[in-house]
């Protein structure tokens, strides 16, 4: 049976907002893929790769995807003889609000391309083709 949906609701609440401050060992991270059995492989702003443990609360409630980032607390498994690194305790999906909080790493900030169309020629699309009258003018 499915948890009640209040519960759903409320974890869902929770990642909205970011917290106020990040505790010691609490990090942004960026998702680099599943690794199975709700584990997966992020990296820190340092490059640094982890390898962590999806929190409880958020098995099958919300789906993680590459890129995304996560909320990674390095102290809460660390009496666990084991490889995994750490803990997901929040998942980042209002990743505006997010970006506003003093904590958030500037090596994740967001890289906009500005593409310039003046080197490129004029598209064609749409465009009847030529007649043969410009060609001989």
């Amino acid at each position: 049976m499915p948890p009640p949906r209040r519960k759903l609701q409320a974890t869902v609440e929770e990642t909205l907002t970011p917290p106020g401050a990040l505790s010691d060992g609490q990090h942004i991270a960026r998702i680099k893929n599943a690794a199975g059995n709700n584990l997966y492989n992020v990296e820190l702003a340092s490059g640094k790769a982890l390898l962590v443990e999806l929190g409880a609360r958020f098995r099958s409630t919300i789906w993680l995807k590459r890129g995304g980032f996560v909320l990674v607390d390095a102290n809460t498994l660390a009496d666990r003889e084991n490889k995994i690194d750490g803990e997901i305790v929040n998942v980042v999906r209002d990743e505006k609000a997010w970006r506003k909080a003093p904590f958030w790493p500037k090596e994740f900030a967001k890289k906009f391309t500005i593409t310039s169309d003046s080197d490129e020629e004029e598209s064609t699309v749409g465009k009847m083709p030529p007649s043969e009258d410009e060609d001989d003018g």
